[in-house]
């Protein structure tokens, strides 16, 4: 089943989420929604808060761009609980975006190396390194389930800039492909 996406200024977005277990209700159902729900978005990650949840979890997979993503071929992964317990590298700017905030690109510094632990569907646990685009799309991701969106990394005179933008996306006033919950949209009366 296809979920709505949360959009900018939902505040499930600035929750920090918290962890889960392997009573979780319906958790494979939601896995495979979400997964639903990314492609039908034509996202490469898609995290728990984005879909009104405030739960652990996020999901990737980047596959699609194998060609311009080392690393990214068959790299379908879930990741419950997941802890960012390293970041090393360089800090480098690419420009980043998100389907909770659409048409809205920016450039966003993160270092090029990560050490992860989570959980994967069958709740067994893995500590792995990651290093450039897929550490970069796991931060992005990491990040929503810690309150923080792309936006909130970049200049405060970048996000100035789009401060009509992000109130348009918070009020619907937005053309896009996919259903979202949009924050200060009115509801209808039927």
């Amino acid at each position: 089943m296809i979920l709505p996406i949360t959009a900018y200024g939902h505040p499930v977005l600035k929750k920090v989420a918290g962890d889960i277990d392997e009573n979780y209700p319906e958790l494979s159902q939601f896995i495979a929604d979400m997964f639903e729900t990314m492609y039908a978005a034509e996202g490469v990650g898609l995290a728990a808060p984005q879909v009104n949840r405030s739960a652990r979890l996020f999901i990737v997979d980047p596959s699609p761009f194998a060609d311009q993503i080392p690393g990214a071929e068959n790299f379908k992964k879930v990741f419950i609980n997941p802890y960012i317990t390293e970041i090393t590298g360089d800090e480098k700017l690419v420009e980043e975006g998100c389907l909770s905030i659409p048409n809205i690109r920016e450039e966003v510094p993160r270092k090029a190396d990560i050490l992860i632990e989570y959980y994967d569907e069958n709740w067994e646990l893995h500590e792995e390194k990651y290093t450039g685009m897929l550490a970069r799309i796991l931060q992005h991701e990491y990040d929503h389930l810690d309150g923080v969106l792309f936006v909130d990394r970049i200049s405060s005179l970048r996000k100035t800039l789009l401060k009509r933008k992000l109130q348009n996306i918070t009020l619907g006033k937005i053309k896009n492909d996919y259903r979202m919950i949009f924050p200060a949209q009115k509801k209808r009366k039927n």
